[in-house]
């Protein structure tokens, strides 16, 4: 007889959520000083961040091994870690990304977590929430349309066509809208240039609003945005096109982070949404101190493995939010041990594949703790996993000095998160986690490249196109080449080759090119082909979603 379990959604929908009111008074926050949007979701002004506490209370990041395509399950083990801190009588608080369209209506679903460790109200998160990504884009394009409107009416900063740099954006995934040409239809209709369409995540409006303490901040970033290079070889600004107020203006709502709730009841807060494979891969500065100022604990996630979302939360956030993780959760499942370990069908039990796979999670605990930090681990457990390959799992783990803990947030919810609550506190308690960055910004930019490649990816060296060489003398000439770096690398492998699994050895990673966000302030090699407009796949998730006469939404996960 086969079992049926409830999808996400069935099981979202089946939980009464409470009034957003009574979420905030749990975090200390009176009614009169949030912003709803309905019964169940408001914005939180940015008065409310006390930095005196954010120092005080603790802070814990999940992050994972090399993941699948369909991803481990970080959302699902964050929420059901902060749902588990608060089941055993501690004050905690989840903090996430919130989900793009792009991903929704395509390949992997929806980011509100999964069975009993979710964040509702689970539609409305998943969907247009509270318009935060519509305010990314419009602000995005509002420049794209005065840079045009620019070139049409008299282009007297003599921006030159063939390197305006800057790209619309749109919340979709659309692979027909990578490379477009634009103005055509006579003079009247624009300047006929090359254009094309990133998704909203990779804008860097996104980076900015996710790198900004505060709405002042964020102005300046605007305004420091590189348009791109004008006929006399000189760089051109947003704040030359006095675009930085009005792109800002379209944020002052957005720059606010969303309080919501999981399944249990518990405060979470959802703020910004760029991918860790093209960008920083975290939640908000400003979300993370918002829940730093009102719980002791916050647990917050970094996007794909620890290769990307971790280092660059590490090496990035961390330090321009000048926040210190005390504890990192590294999420391990055993269908991605199965895939490192070479079985294609990941879901069937293999224990000789799950053996040969653990050199995966065996870097990815390396390269935390290179940051100063001892990983715990969270074996996200599944129907298909099996007793012995669990127990093995465990025992590797133990021979490495790690405790690995098997996570029933998503059959159980927090009552099945609390042995590694326990865990994460006594970690806490313990002191012995003193968090350092990888690298120092200062150093030149091809050893901060070389550093991230060869420590965190296991990299012998790095390679580089003489287009990528060019564009580095280019930055450091402009004097941006004291900034962070943030990898465009492929999340299916610790290298640049997505075929390449497990742990792989003896490669190189090769440097196409060269892109910089003066704006948001980090510098990006691109590895390999690396897309910021992604394709749907064969079949799209939003084939199988439903929506009857009443509005009731079926098939959304």
């Amino acid at each position: 007889m086969k079992t049926y379990f409830k999808s996400d959604i069935e099981i979202a929908q089946s939980i009464k959520p409470q009034k957003i009111k009574k979420i905030a008074k749990k975090l200390g926050i009176s009614s009169d000083d949030i912003e709803p949007y309905g019964k169940y979701k408001a914005k939180l002004p940015l008065y409310l961040i006390d930095e005196d506490k954010v120092k005080r209370n603790h802070l814990i990041l999940v992050t994972a091994l090399t993941p699948t395509p369909a991803g481990e399950g970080k959302t699902t083990v964050s929420v059901g870690l902060a749902d588990g801190l608060n089941y055993i009588g501690k004050q905690a608080t989840v903090v996430l990304r919130e989900p793009s369209l792009g991903p929704v209506f395509g390949i992997k679903g929806g980011a509100a977590g999964g069975g009993y460790a979710q964040v509702i109200p689970m539609e409305e998160i998943n969907l247009h929430f509270t318009g935060d990504f519509a305010a990314v884009e419009k602000a995005n394009n509002l420049l794209s349309a005065l840079i045009d409107n620019h070139l049409h009416q008299s282009n007297h900063l003599k921006l030159d066509v063939r390197q305006i740099f800057w790209k619309r954006v749109m919340d979709m995934n659309d692979r027909a809208l990578r490379n477009i040409v634009i103005g055509l239809g006579g003079k009247n209709n624009g300047v006929p240039r090359e254009d094309g369409f990133n998704i909203t995540p990779a804008s860097e409006i996104m980076a900015i609003l996710c790198l900004s303490n505060n709405l002042e901040e964020l102005k300046e970033k605007m305004a420091n945005i590189l348009v791109g290079i004008n006929l006399d070889g000189k760089p051109v600004y947003a704040r030359d096109l006095h675009a930085q107020d009005a792109m800002t203006i379209l944020l002052k709502d957005a720059i606010k982070p969303n309080l919501v709730q999981t399944l249990e009841h518990n405060p979470a807060i959802i703020h910004g949404g760029p991918f860790a494979n093209i960008a920083q891969g975290t939640n908000s500065i400003i979300a993370t101190k918002m829940g730093l100022s009102h719980s002791k604990y916050v647990v917050t996630e970094a996007g794909f493995g620890a290769d990307l979302g971790a280092e660059k939360f590490f090496d990035i956030k961390s330090v321009y939010g000048n926040l210190n993780p005390e504890a990192v959760v590294l999420v391990v499942t055993l269908r991605a041990l199965r895939h490192h370990g070479g079985n294609k069908d990941f879901n069937q039990p293999d224990l000789k594949a799950v053996i040969r796979g653990f050199e995966n999670v065996e870097k990815h605990i390396e390269n935390i703790q290179k940051f100063g930090i001892q990983p715990v681990i969270a074996i996200n457990k599944f129907p298909t996993d099996t007793e012995e390959e669990l127990q093995k799992v465990i025992e590797l783990a133990k021979q490495k000095n790690i405790k690995a803990i098997i996570a029933e947030e998503w059959a159980r919810g927090g009552e099945g998160m609390q042995d590694l609550a326990h865990e994460v506190v006594r970690v806490i308690d313990e002191n012995k986690n003193q968090f350092k960055a990888l690298y120092d910004w200062n150093l030149p930019i091809q050893e901060k490249i070389k550093k991230i490649a060869r420590e965190i990816y296991g990299a012998n060296d790095v390679e580089y196109s003489k287009k990528a060489l060019t564009t580095i003398k280019k930055i450091e000439k402009l004097g941006f080449a004291d900034l962070p770096i943030v990898m465009a690398k492929t999340q299916k492998s610790l290298s640049d080759n997505p075929m390449k699994l497990g742990r792989p050895k003896d490669f190189n990673i090769f440097v196409r090119e060269v892109d910089i966000n003066t704006g948001a302030g980090f510098i990006i090699p691109i590895l390999g082909k690396m897309m910021r407009m992604p394709g749907l796949p064969s079949v799209p998730a939003s084939e199988n979603m439903k929506i009857d006469a009443k509005g009731n939404i079926t098939g959304l996960s």
